[in-house]
Parts: C-alpha cells; structure tokens; sequence
C-alpha cells in the first residue's frame, strides 16, 4: 500500500471516527417550554437549561431584543439554537447552552415581563408593550410558538467550548478584552496584564484553559477595578462602562501603588476566609464572572468598611446569594448593586441595602 493510501485511509479513519462524536437530535420547543426549562428550578439555584459560564453576558439592547422577540410574533426563520447534554459532572442531565443565550434570556425577559417592546417599525403598534399587555389570546399562540433546537449527544465539555467559538467568531473574533488590548494600551493596560498573573489569584480563582487564552483573567480583574469604583453609576453596556473606565485611567493616570494594594488585601483576605475561594463548588474548576465579581467587589468594599474579619460566612451558601450570582442574573444596574451589596453587607453583619 502507497503512503497516498496509507495518508487516505487514516484521514477517513479520523473523519468517520470523529463524525461519531457529534450526534444531535433536532427538536422543536415551544416558547413556554423554552421559558420554564431556563426558570423553574430542579433543585437549589439549577434550572434544566443553563447558561455556562464561557458564555457572554445578555448584552443585547432593548431594541435588539424587542426585534427578537417581533420576529416571533412575525413567524420569522430563527436560527437554530445549540444546547448539549451535559453527560458528567455536578450538572449531568442538565442542557447547556452552547449558542443562542442571548434569544433564550430574551425570551425569558420577554414572558417574564421584564422587557418593554421598543424601537419597532413593522409592529410599531406593540411598542410599549410588556407580555402581560397583550390579550391572553395572543399570550397563548405566543407560548406555543416554537423554536428549533439541536441538542448533541455525547459531548465533552472542551468540545462544546470549541463548538461555541467557531459558531461565534469563526475562529477569529475579538472578546472585548482581545480588542482591548490591541486598541487601548497603556498604563493601566500594561498594570492588569501584570497582576492578572498573580499566582494566588489564579489559584483562588480557576478558570478554564480556553477563557485564559480569551483574556478572561484580565477582564475579570478590569470588571473588579471598574466595579469597585462606579459600580453605583453603571447604567450602560458592561463593554462600553468598562472602556470607558479603561480610557478614563489610561488618559489621567492612576496611583499604581494605591491600586495594587487594593487588589491584594482583597486576595488576602479570600485566601484566608473563603474555604474554596471564589469557586461554587470544591469541585468547580471554572469560576463564574459574577461570582468573582460579587465577592471580590464586595469583599473590597468591606474592607474599606473597616472589616477585619467576617461577621458570618454562613451567607455564601444561602438560597439568597446562590440566586443574585447564578448564571442567569443580568447585569443590571440594581442587580449589580444588589450582588455587591449582599457580599458587602454580610461580611459587616449589617442589613443588605438592596438597590430600589
């Protein structure tokens, strides 16, 4: 046999071999269906269907949205939306979401009476308008809209992840903190990308392999800067507050010293009163943005509270914060305030002050 043939065989080998790796089933979920799987509860803060955490955030605008859910009503072609069957770990059983999170929080927004229609030109009439405005009639045939869906079979979880990337950048879009770094450089630029390789925060804080190569880390650590600070003035895209901040220090100038110590009595103090540090689980190897983002926000502002040692850690596993942290919390101005507040507050052994 020839090398050609020998090269041939194994590549088909490899093909078919691979091609056995990615069965799917397509289904049909109607809208109802689709809500209650993402909101209803199967037990503690789990819902059936979920949002990972190397998923972006909801950061459509109203208006996107509002189109969304317009073509719906329209019965216009929606793409696909890719869910998995996790099939180990502490969430097998449960769908995971490897596209199409911002049309399923949408939805969710939309049937839970959170979003108000807006920006509309071909149903301009429904502008203004939140779910429960409508007639029930019309919330019925809503409710039984369908969407299509493809749910693999069998996959790990790295392949989901390169599943998510191709479907969404075709492997070669920016994340937020890529452009960044291509775009914004500078003092502060340079000051992160030092820090976030400090070993006891990546030890306190995991993150998957492929959210390291997408400058998760610094991200994570510019959100905690930006946060920290004007937390209370976010009332924007988390992309666009958190350039602005960037741009902010780059152009005026920071006190480097002032910000690295922050940075690490905050890492001290997790190190040394959270068991499992900013993870969820004592077998999570991924941690959350939001998760990261409510301890390590609040735990700084309660140190400059003057907290020198918790007033209770009974809080971390409460229902309470379980729900302001899990993967499905937008970001919000109140909700943002709300998570930060709870870690706060609860470190102070004071009433949470909860955003109006």
């Amino acid at each position: 046999m020839s090398e050609d043939d020998v090269r041939s065989e194994r590549v088909e080998s490899q093909i078919k071999e691979k091609q056995k790796e990615s069965d799917f089933d397509i289904r049909e979920y109607p809208t109802q269906v689709i809500y209650s799987k993402f909101t209803e509860k199967l037990e503690g803060d789990r819902a059936e269907l979920f949002v990972p955490d190397y998923q972006r955030e909801l950061v459509w605008s109203d208006s996107q949205q509002s189109r969304f859910i317009e073509s719906i009503f329209l019965n216009l072609p929606i793409p696909y939306i890719y869910v998995s069957d996790v099939i180990d770990g502490e969430d097998e059983g449960r769908l995971e979401i490897v596209d199409g999170s911002q049309r399923v929080r949408t939805l969710v927004r939309f049937m839970s009476d959170e979003l108000v229609l807006s920006g509309l030109e071909i149903l301009d009439s429904i502008n203004g308008m939140k779910f429960s405005n409508f007639p029930l009639s019309r919330q019925l045939r809503f409710s039984r809209k369908t969407i299509r869906t493809i749910e693999l079979l069998g996959v790990d979880e790295e392949a989901r992840r390169q599943l998510f990337d191709r479907l969404n950048s075709g492997g070669s879009a920016l994340l937020p903190m890529e452009q960044r770094f291509g775009s914004r450089d500078g003092q502060f630029i340079t000051f992160i990308r030092d820090i976030s390789s400090d070993a006891d925060f990546r030890r306190l804080c995991p993150i998957s392999g492929a959210r390291e190569r997408r400058r998760d880390y610094e991200e994570m650590l510019s959100r905690f800067f930006a946060y920290k600070d004007h937390y209370r003035e976010f009332n924007k895209s988390v992309n666009d507050f958190i350039n602005d901040y960037i741009d902010n220090l780059n152009s005026n100038g920071f006190d480097e010293d002032e910000y690295r110590r922050k940075f690490n009595e905050m890492i001290i103090f997790v190190d040394e009163y959270f068991p499992i540090g900013f993870k969820k689980s004592a077998s999570n190897m991924s941690v959350p943005r939001i998760r990261f983002e409510a301890i390590a926000v609040g735990v700084s502002l309660a140190l400059d509270a003057g907290c020198d040692e918790p007033a209770s850690m009974g809080w971390l596993e409460s229902e309470d914060f379980l729900k302001l942290t899990r993967s499905d919390a937008s970001n919000s101005r109140p909700k943002l305030i709300n998570r930060i507040h709870f870690v706060r507050d609860s470190l102070l052994g004071r009433e949470v002050q909860y955003a109006d």
